[in-house]
């Protein structure tokens, strides 16, 4: 198994099509790099602004395309339960989240920004996952 995390920049200037292909070539660069068996993704949390869930929805399907393309099953986890796989507790807070990836995980540091620990949590939550919820989907 190889760990690997990190995150794509971009500023609020750069219009969406360049954003999400940057995300695009990005996750299929990943794939073709690191072969692997699924992809995990956290489901969308639809706060109250419905700007942001547009931008995370884009980002999503960005995502799922590529793994698409690689001929990859997706497989989409609940915030809660991520929490609950990875702290024990599914209102665990981000640091929370932070301290149990690096101890589950042996890195040195809390793996920044939230995100990529957060990321990270998704992609433990579906190693836990029971076997044959991993099939059901």
């Amino acid at each position: 198994m190889r760990l690997d995390h990190g995150w794509w920049r971009s500023t609020a200037v750069e219009r969406p099509e360049v954003r999400l292909r940057r995300i695009y070539e990005g996750v299929a660069a990943l794939i073709a790099a690191h072969e692997p068996d699924a992809v995990a993704l956290e489901e969308s949390f639809v706060g109250a602004d419905a700007r942001t869930a547009l931008s995370v929805g884009q980002a999503r399907g960005a995502v799922l395309v590529a793994a698409a393309g690689a001929g990859l099953d997706c497989a989409e986890y609940a915030p809660s339960r991520v929490k609950q796989s990875v702290c024990g507790y599914g209102r665990a807070d981000k640091e929370q989240v932070g301290r149990m990836v690096k101890a589950i995980l042996g890195l040195d540091a809390i793996p920044t920004p939230n995100h990529a620990a957060d990321a990270l949590a998704v992609a433990i939550c579906h190693a836990m996952a029971p076997p044959l919820l991993k099939v059901a989907g």
